[in-house]
Order: structure tokens, then C-alpha cells, then sequence
């Protein structure tokens, strides 16, 4: 089989994953706005939504380094066909607006997210290196439109047919069941992009299991490919310093929706709309044109830096609207260009053989991360909804920090 270096840039599998990738964000974004529908009624909602956001990312502890192994094993197609009827059901869940719905909804839709891990695997299967990092960043992009698509379809939908409030959740669920569905067919239909796996032992997938499910084992895990892949665990850690940081991704729609903004459910739309419309532009014209020509180690450090105020500052709007725009333009410029530089120099050190366990493994630490930063929000939340952004900033800081440190083989900042 032909080095990566070797594969066509012309390879429409690209674009297959892409599809599918935009349709499952499109559906995950889209439910967003109208997930505090589900808590409104209990004490401390806030709390409640951090609970079933915990869950969700959580439960990718053991979901992401299993499916990476399976698709390492068995091929990526099948992790993307088992994850997309898994999504297809957890919409389904979100069909009666009752609470209990909403926590089986973040679990099941959680075990399937997990196949973020075989995503970037596949992506980099068929990429050349001298177009891996505008492919993984173009990903980037594609996840940014998913943001804008899912919250202007919600949107379009709720006022296009003046659904009243009492329905709207109903009503964004069955949209998202109807694109689940659609997913399925495409995931059915993508071409193998790692041809003639060797299988997985069922022992060892039971240990892989009982593997992910601790911390300590992965994280020895993560130190003996350190030993094959030098520089690796430094990439994971600012990975996972970043993780914390994003954390405010989920947290947004609390805060605006119970704190001093009282965004309801198309306002919401509305600015995410913005957010993930500026997002895709800037994304795609950086990872397109700029990311593979410069010192990305650099770039990480100083993106890092500049948005650690920024991510600060959304705490300190108050009701200012226009203020949160302006933030969020300068976070489009900022931070939220990092993400795609990490993986991309996480990939290079990555084989056919490891690919999917390396995703995997970041991907559950990821989620031992996003689980951690959603507990440490809704209890900061619980003092003030205004905490949080400080306990983000700080840890945009720790990435900035961990960036300024040698990688690897690559230079120093």
C-alpha cells in the first residue's frame, strides 16, 4: 500500500468523510439551542446541563480508544456505519421532551462521538503529508460550518413556522432524526480507506476495554508510544490543556440562556450562526494558505496567548450583545485556529499501523478532560455564571505555556 506521501490529493473518500463529518455536526449543533428545554424545569437547571454534558463527553473515555482500535482492526467504514445508527437512536431519545430522554441522549450519543478518533484516522489514511495539515484543518472548517448550518436550520425552522416555545424542542428533534438517517446512508456508502485491516483478537478487545476504562493504563499507554513516537505525550497534554479551555463551547448555551444575555433559543441560533459562519472563512484561509508554511509550534504559542483574554472577557459583558460579538470575532482569529495545528502535528507522528490507537487514546483523555473542565464549570457556575470563563482563560494559558516548551524534534518557541 502506497505511503501517504504517494496517495493522490484527488481522493473523493476526502470528501465522502467530509459529508458525513458536516451532517453529524449540523445534527449535533442544531439540538444545541434547545437543550435547556429539557432542564427548564428543575432546581439549579445550569447544573443539570453540565451533568448531561459530563456524561456526553465522559463516557468517550472508554468509547474513543475502543473504536480507534476497532477501526484499526476491522477498517474505518464500520466505525462509521455503527456510529452513525448509534446517533440516529440517541436523536430519537430527544423525541419526548422529558429529562430522563435527555440523560440517555448524552450517554448514547457520547459512546458513538467517539468515532472523532477514526475520523482523523481516515483523514490522514488518504492525505499526502504535504497536504495533511490542510486537510485536517479544512475538517476544522467543515466542523465550523456544521455550527453555523445546525443553529441556521434550528433557527430558519422555528421561524419560518412560528413554532411557539412549548414545541420547539419537539420539533428541532425530529429535524435531527431525519439527518441521522441521511448519515447512515452515507457512512453505508464510504469506501474503505484502510484496506485489508489485520482483525482484532476478542481478548484483547476486552482488555481494551478494561484498558480504557483507567486512567493510569492509559496514560502508560500513551508513555510506551511516547517511546516510538517521540514528542507525542507533550502534543496530548497541550491537546488536553486545550480541551479544558473549550470546554466553554458547551457551556456557552448556559450561560447565555440563564445568564444576563437571556438568549432564548433563536438568538442563540442566531449568534452561533455568526460564530461558526466567521469561523469557517478564517479556518479555511488559514489551514488552505498559511498553516503548513510556518513554525505551527509557534503559531500554537502565540494564538494561546492572545486569546487568553479573550476567553476571560466573555465573562465580563454583562447584557452587552454587541460586546460578545466583538469577542467572539477576535476568538474566530484566535484560539479557535489551534485545535487543527495540534492534530496535524500529532498525525505526523502516527503510522498505518497505530493510527486509530493514538486517536483513540488522545481522544479519551480528551474526554477524561472535558469531563473534568464540565464539573469544574458547574460548580463554578453554581457560585457565579460568570466563573467559568476565568477557569477557561487559565487553562488557554497552560497551553500557551506548555506550547513555549520543546516538542519533539521541532524547534523551540
Amino acid at each position: 500500500m502506497p505511503e501517504p506521501n504517494q496517495r493522490t490529493s484527488r481522493d473523493f473518500r476526502l470528501y465522502h468523510i467530509y459529508a458525513i463529518i458536516l451532517i453529524d455536526v449540523i445534527v449535533g449543533s442544531a439540538v444545541g439551542p434547545i437543550l435547556p428545554e429539557f432542564v427548564r424545569g428543575l432546581q439549579k437547571p445550569q447544573l443539570w446541563l453540565a451533568v448531561g454534558t459530563a456524561l456526553f463527553l465522559g463516557v468517550q473515555l472508554f468509547s474513543a480508544p475502543l473504536l480507534g482500535k476497532l477501526s484499526d482492526g476491522y477498517g474505518r467504514r464500520p466505525i462509521f456505519i455503527i456510529s452513525s445508527i448509534g446517533t440516529f437512536l440517541a436523536d430519537c431519545l430527544l423525541l419526548p421532551v422529558r429529562v430522563g430522554f435527555y440523560f440517555a441522549n448524552r450517554i448514547s450519543d457520547g459512546v458513538t462521538n467517539g468515532m472523532y478518533a477514526t475520523v482523523r484516522s481516515s483523514i490522514t489514511d488518504i492525505s499526502p503529508k504535504d497536504q495533511l495539515f490542510k486537510n485536517l484543518g479544512i475538517e476544522g472548517a467543515i466542523i465550523s460550518l456544521g455550527f453555523v448550518i445546525g443553529p441556521a436550520a434550528s433557527g430558519l425552522l422555528l421561524t419560518t413556522f412560528d413554532i411557539v416555545e412549548g414545541h420547539q424542542a419537539k420539533v428541532v428533534a425530529i429535524m435531527a432524526v431525519v439527518l441521522s438517517s441521511v448519515n447512515m446512508i452515507l457512512s453505508w456508502t464510504l469506501r474503505e480507506t484502510h484496506p485489508n485491516p489485520p482483525g482484532v483478537d476478542v481478548s484483547a478487545l476486552k482488555s481494551e476495554l478494561v484498558q480504557s476504562l483507567s486512567v493510569h493504563t492509559l496514560w502508560r499507554r500513551l508513555m510506551d508510544k511516547e517511546k516510538q513516537h517521540r514528542g507525542l505525550k507533550q502534543l496530548v497534554l497541550m491537546q488536553l490543556a486545550l480541551t479544558l479551555a473549550v470546554g466553554y463551547y458547551f457551556y456557552f448555551v448556559t450561560f447565555a440562556s440563564f445568564g444576563e444575555l437571556h438568549m432564548d433559543a433563536k438568538a442563540i441560533s442566531y449568534f452561533f450562526m455568526y460564530f461558526g459562519g466567521l469561523s469557517v472563512v478564517i479556518s479555511y484561509v488559514f489551514y488552505a494558505y498559511i498553516a503548513d508554511r510556518i513554525n505551527q509550534q509557534k503559531a500554537i504559542f502565540w494564538l494561546a496567548l492572545l486569546g487568553t483574554p479573550i476567553l476571560g472577557g466573555y465573562g465580563l459583558i454583562g447584557t452587552s450583545v454587541f460586546s460578545l460579538y466583538v469577542l467572539v470575532t477576535f476568538d474566530c482569529l484566535t484560539f479557535s485556529l489551534i485545535q487543527g495545528l495540534i492534530e496535524g502535528l500529532m498525525a505526523r507522528l502516527t503510522t498505518d499501523e497505530d493510527r486509530g490507537e493514538i486517536f483513540g487514546i488522545n481522544q479519551a483523555l480528551q474526554g477524561l478532560a472535558s469531563f473534568v473542565t464540565t464539573i469544574v464549570l458547574g460548580i463554578l457556575s453554581l457560585i457565579d455564571l460568570r466563573l467559568p470563563f476565568a477557569w477557561f482563560a487559565v487553562c488557554l494559558a497552560a497551553v500557551a505555556w506548555l506550547a513555549s516548551r520543546r516538542v519533539g524534534t521541532h524547534k523551540a518557541i
